[in-house]
C-alpha cells in the first residue's frame, strides 16, 4: 500500500493479537475527517468492530478491515487466521504441494489463487520462506506468501482492498492484504509493557508445548520520539494421520490384464495407496522493532524491520500399496476386478509391487525478514512528499534430507470407497518389521526470495470544488527468486547390501486414523528419525557427491526489474468522493532455465550435461482505476469500481524446468514464455449502516481474465534415475488462457441486547476458463457465521466457517481437488483483574477431515487429520 492509501487508513487503536497482552487501554487511533481529526480509544470487541466499520465505510475503495483487538479476541495464531472471516477471503492449509495442515498457510480472494492476490507489510512487499520442498523446489515454487511465518501478535490491523487504486502496488489481480503493524507513537501511554505465556496442547500428538510473546513501547512526554520492541517464541507438536492416494496411471494396453479382461483397455488405476503418518514439532520464533521520530509537526521519520524463523523438522511415515506396479511393471492380473467411472476401483493381486517410504527432514524451515525505513515531509500547507526504501528476504531450506524404503511382501487387496478412507489389506505379507532395503536417497534444496524496493510519493492539495487532491508517484523494485537442489542422492555402492537402519520395535501409533473414518490399520512399523539420519551418513550407503548428484533439472533463477510511476486525483462533492487514476509499470523479467545438452554444455552430473540458459523479455503495462462512494442516505452507501489488474505468474510457472517423480512417473514442467495474468475487474455494491456497530451490505464483482495462467498434461520421455532407463512421464505445464470469475458478497454485522453479537459472511463465486476448465482455488461457496458475548469482565466467542470445493492444481499426473471443508474455533477471556486475563482459545472443534479427489469423487486423492488444538494462557500488562 503506498502512502496515498495509506492516509486513508491510519493507525487503528491497538488491543493485542492472540498470545500477546491487552492493551486497548493503552492505545488510540486516528482516522482522518473531513476538516478534524478524532481520536477513538478501543476497548472491547464490539468497539473494535466499529472500529473496522468506520474505516470500511470512510474509505473511497472497497476494503474489509481487521482491528487488532479483533484478532486479539479470537483464536488466530496467523495472519491468514486473523481475516479468514471476512467476506470474499479464504484460506487453505497448504500450498498445494504438501497436502493439508491444521495451520492456515495461503490466503486468497474472491475464489482465485493465491498467487493473484498481493500481500503486503505496511504498504511494501514482504519475501517469505517455505518449509516444504516441494515448495522450494521444481513446480510447487508459487508466489503467493506463506502466512505460518506471521503471527498475529505482529498486527495492528489488516486492510484487505478489492478494488485497486492507481498508488496501490501492482501485483494483484484479485486484490491486497495490507497487513499493517504496530508503532510506538500509536500508544497513549509513555511506556507500555505487555506479555503473555500459553500452553499449546493438540489432541492428536497429545503434547504440550509453549508459546511466549512480549513487547515494550517507550515514548518521550512530547510524543515526538519512540521505540518498539517485541518478540515471540511459538512451539507445536503436530501429527497428521493420513491415506493417500498419489495419482492415478493408465493400464498398459499390452498389459496382461487387458489381454486377459478387455474390459480393462483404457481403465485408470491408483498409482499407490499409501497409510501417511507425519510428524513434527515446529518453532517459530522472531521479532520486531520500530524506532519513530518526529521531530517537527510537519516532518516524521520511521525505521521498523520484522524476523520470524521457522524450525520445521519432520519425519513422514508412509506404508505404500502400488496396484500401478503391480499391473503394468509386474504384469499381474488382477482378480476381483471393480471397475466404475473409468477407475479401477478394486481389485487383488498376488503381490504387491509397493514399498515403505520413511522420510526424514532435520532441518527443515523457513525465515522471512525486512528493513524499511519511511520519511515523510509536509512542504507547506498543499504540497506533502513521502518516501520508502528497504529490502526484505525470504528463505526455505531442507538439508540433510533422508529418505529411505523398505521392500515389501504379500499380496494387496484394494477397494476405493469414494470421499471415505480405502480399504486396504496385505494378505500374508509382513508389516509389523523392516525388509531389505528398496531404495534411499535424499539431499539438499533450498528457495531465496528477495527484493530492494525504493518509492516517492506526492500529494499535492488542488484549489478546485470538485479535484480535491493529486497524488503522485514512482515506485522501483527489484526482485529475484532461485530454486536450488544442489544434492539429490540415490543409494550408494553398498546401500542394498549394509543392513538397514536400526529398529528399535516402533510402531504406527495404536490410534492412528481413527478419525479418518473406515476400518484402517493402525499396524505398521516405523523407523525413529536418528536411525534413518545415521543410516544415510555411513559412508557408501548413499551417493553424496555434490558433482554427480547436482538435480539440475528442479533449479531456475528468475529476475524481475519493475518500474512504476502514477498519477491519481481524488474527487467529490456534498454526498460523494472517489478517485480515478493510471498506473504505469514496466517489467523487465530474465529467467535462467538449466537444459539438457547443449553445443558446450556443463557435464558430470548423473542427471545428463546440461546448459544455464537465459531468457529475457519485458512488457509494459498501462493499469486505469476508478472509484466511486456515492452516500445515498446519512446511512446508506453505494459505491463502484473499474480497473485493469495484473498478476505475475509463479515462480516455477516461469522457471522453465522439469521436476520428475520416478516413481509415479510424473512431472511438473514451466513455459519461460508465459504472459502475465491481466483482467479487467468491475465491483457493485451498497452498504446499509443502520445501527451502531451494524452493517447489511451486499456487492457484485465481475473479473474478465485476459490472461490466465492454466495447466495441462502432456506426455514426455525422460531418464529414470531410479530405473537406469527412458520412460514416459505425465507432465503438468503453464498455459496462457482466458477466462472470468464473478459472484456477490453479503454480509451482516449486529449486536443484540447490549452484550451480544453476531458478524455472517456469505460469497458466492462462479470461476472458470473460457476451453471448460476449472479456474483454480475457486469455490461457489463459502460463508462463516460468528457469535460473540462481551462484558467488563468476560468475552466469549464461535465462529464457524465453510468453503465448498476447489480445485488446488494438478499433482502427479492427475487433478487435486479439495472436499467441501468447514471449521469451528472457540474463544473465551475471563479478565482477572485490570492488568491480567486468564485466555482460552479451541481450533478445529469439529475434527474434520480433510478430503481430496482427482477428477471425480471415484478417484479420491488424500484424507488427512490433524486433530484439534486448545490454547491456555494468561496475558499481563503494565
Amino acid at each position: 500500500m503506498n502512502q496515498g492509501m495509506a492516509r486513508q487508513y491510519k493507525r487503528t487503536a491497538i488491543a493485542v493479537a492472540v498470545g500477546m497482552c491487552a492493551a486497548a487501554s493503552g492505545q488510540g487511533w486516528a482516522q482522518e475527517q473531513v476538516g478534524e481529526a478524532q481520536t477513538v480509544v478501543v476497548t472491547g470487541v464490539r468497539a473494535a468492530l466499529e472500529q473496522s466499520l468506520r474505516q470500511k465505510r470512510n474509505a473511497d475503495a472497497v476494503v474489509e478491515v481487521v482491528t487488532a483487538e479483533d484478532i486479539g479476541k479470537m483464536p488466530d495464531k496467523n495472519v491468514a487466521d486473523a481475516i479468514q472471516r471476512l467476506p470474499g477471503v479464504n484460506t487453505q492449509s497448504s500450498a498445494g504441494g504438501e497436502g493439508g495442515f491444521g495451520e492456515n498457510d495461503r490466503v486468497s480472494l474472491r475464489g482465485t489463487s493465491p498467487s493473484l492476490q498481493q500481500t503486503l507489510f505496511n504498504g511494501h512487499a514482504i519475501s517469505t520462506g517455505d518449509w516444504f520442498v516441494l515448495n522450494q523446489i521444481g513446480g510447487g515454487v508459487g508466489r503467493s506468501s506463506s502466512f505460518s511465518l506471521l503471527p498475529s501478535e505482529l498486527v495492528g490491523s489488516i486492510v484487505v482492498q478489492k478494488s485497486p487504486t492507481a498508488d496501490l502496488v501492482e501485483g494483484g489481480v484479485s486484490g491486497a492484504i495490507n497487513v499493517i503493524t504496530r508503532r510506538p507513537l500509536d500508544f497513549r501511554q509513555p511506556l507500555t509493557l505487555e506479555a503473555s505465556v500459553q500452553a499449546n496442547y493438540n489432541d492428536l500428538s497429545e503434547e504440550t508445548e509453549p508459546h511466549l510473546s512480549g513487547l515494550v513501547a517507550w515514548k518521550n512526554a512530547a510524543s515526538t520520539f519512540g521505540v518498539l520492541l517485541q518478540g515471540f517464541s511459538e512451539k507445536a507438536s503436530v501429527r497428521r494421520d493420513g491415506q493417500e492416494i498419489l495419482g492415478y496411471t493408465p493400464i498398459s494396453p499390452t498389459s496382461a490384464a487387458v489381454a486377459a479382461n478387455p474390459a480393462l483397455r483404457g481403465v485408470v488405476v491408483p498409482t499407490f495407496i499409501g497409510a501417511t503418518l507425519f510428524e513434527q514439532t515446529k518453532k517459530r520464533e522472531g521479532g520486531s522493532f520500530d524506532i519513530e521520530l518526529r521531530p517537527s509537526a510537519g516532518v516524521s521519520l520511521d525505521l521498523n524491520g520484522f524476523y520470524s524463523k521457522l524450525e520445521a523438522p519432520h519425519q513422514n511415515t508412509n506404508w505404500l500399496a502400488a496396484p500401478a506396479n503391480s499391473v503394468n511393471s509386474l504384469n499381474l492380473v488382477p482378480t476381483n476386478a471393480v471397475v466404475r467411472n473409468g477407475t479401477l476401483v478394486a481389485a487383488s493381486f498376488t503381490r504387491n509391487a509397493g514399498e515403505v517410504d520413511n522420510i526424514y527432514r532435520p532441518e527443515a524451515g523457513g525465515e522471512s525478514w525486512y528493513l524499511d525505513l519511511n520519511g515523510k515531509w509536509r512542504v507547506n500547507d498543499r504540497l506533502t512528499l513521502s518516501g520508502k526504501a528497504g529490502r526484505t528476504r525470504g528463505k526455505g531450506w531442507d538439508y540433510n534430507d533422508v529418505f529411505y524404503q523398505n521392500n515389501v511382501d504379500g499380496g494387496m487387496n484394494y477397494a476405493l470407497n469414494g470421499l471415505a478412507p480405502a480399504t486396504v489389506s496385505y494378505p500374508g505379507g509382513n508389516t509389523t518389521s523392516p525388509l531389505s532395503t528398496a531404495w534411499a536417497g535424499g539431499g539438499d534444496a533450498q528457495s531465496v526470495d528477495q527484493e530492494n524496493y525504493a518509492q516517492v510519493d506526492g500529494q499535492l492539495r488542488l484549489d478546485h470544488p470538485v479535484l480535491q487532491t493529486f497524488r503522485f508517484g514512482l515506485r522501483w523494485a527489484d526482485h529475484h527468486r532461485t530454486a536450488e537442489h544442489p544434492l539429490e542422492t540415490r543409494p550408494g555402492p553398498v546401500g542394498f547390501t549394509n543392513p538397514g537402519p536400526a529398529w528399535n520395535g516402533q510402531m504406527y501409533p495404536k490410534d492412528f486414523a481413527k478419525d479418518l473414518g473406515g476400518n484402517l490399520s493402525a499396524n505398521y512399523f516405523k523407523y525413529d528419525g536418528a536411525a534413518l539420519g545415521a543410516w544415510g551418513a555411513v559412508p557408501g550407503n548413499r551417493l553424496l557427491d555434490y558433482t554427480l548428484r547436482h538435480n539440475w533439472l528442479d533449479e531456475f533463477e528468475v529476475g524481475e526489474k519493475t518500474a512504476a510511476v502514477y498519477g491519481m486525483v481524488d474527487f467529490g462533492g456534498d454526498n460523494w468522493s472517489g478517485n480515478v487514476g493510471l498506473r504505469a509499470v514496466e517489467t523487465r523479467q530474465t529467467t535462467i532455465v538449466n537444459l539438457p545438452g547443449g553445443p558446450n554444455p556443463i557435464t558430470g552430473s548423473a542427471f545428463g550435461p546440461y546448459t544455464p540458459t537465459t531468457y529475457k523479455r519485458s512488457y509494459r503495462d498501462y493499469l486505469p482505476s476508478l472509484n466511486l462512494k456515492y452516500d445515498l442516505r446519512s446511512d446508506l452507501v453505494l459505491r463502484t469500481a473499474l480497473a485493469k489488474t495484473i498478476a505475475r505468474p509463479d515462480y516455477s510457472a516461469l522457471g522453465g524446468s522439469v521436476s520428475l517423480n520416478d516413481d509415479a512417473l510424473s512431472g511438473s514442467g514451466g513455459n519461460v514464455n508465459l504472459d502475465p495474468v491481466r483482467s479487467v475487474n468491475f465491483d457493485l455494491g451498497a452498504e446499509w449502516y443502520y445501527a451502531p456497530k451494524a452493517l447489511l451490505s451486499a456487492g457484485f464483482f465481475y473479473m474478465d481474465f485476459r490472461s490466465i495462467v492454466a495447466q495441462g498434461t502432456s506426455t514426455g520421455t525422460y531418464y529414470n534415475n531410479k530405473r537406469s532407463a527412458l520412460a514416459t512421464y505425465q507432465i503438468t505445464s503453464p498455459y496462457n488462457t482466458t477466462g472470468s470469475n464473478k459472484g456477490i458478497e453479503t454480509s451482516w454485522q449486529q449486536p443484540f441486547f447490549g452484550n451480544f453479537g453476531t458478524l455472517v459472511n456469505y460469497t458466492h463465486a462462479d470461476g472458470e476458463l473460457d476451453d471448460g476448465g476449472e479456474l483454480l482455488n475457486s469455490s461457489r461457496n463459502t460463508w462463516n457465521v460468528t457469535g460473540y458475548y462481551e462484558n467488563e469482565r468476560f468475552s466469549a466467542r464461535l465462529a464457524y466457517n465453510y468453503r465448498s470445493r476447489y480445485k488446488v492444481g494438478v499433482d502427479r499426473g492427475a487433478s487435486q481437488h479439495v472436499a467441501g471443508m468447514k471449521n469451528l474455533t472457540a474463544s473465551v477471556n475471563v479478565k482477572l483483574t485490570e492488568r491480567l486475563t486468564l485466555t482460552f482459545d479451541a481450533l478445529n472443534l469439529s475434527n474434520e477431515t480433510i478430503r481430496m479427489y482427482a477428477e471425480n469423487e471415484d478417484r479420491p486423492r488424500a484424507f488427512y487429520s490433524n486433530g484439534r488444538t486448545f490454547y491456555l494462557g494468561l496475558r499481563g500488562k503494565l
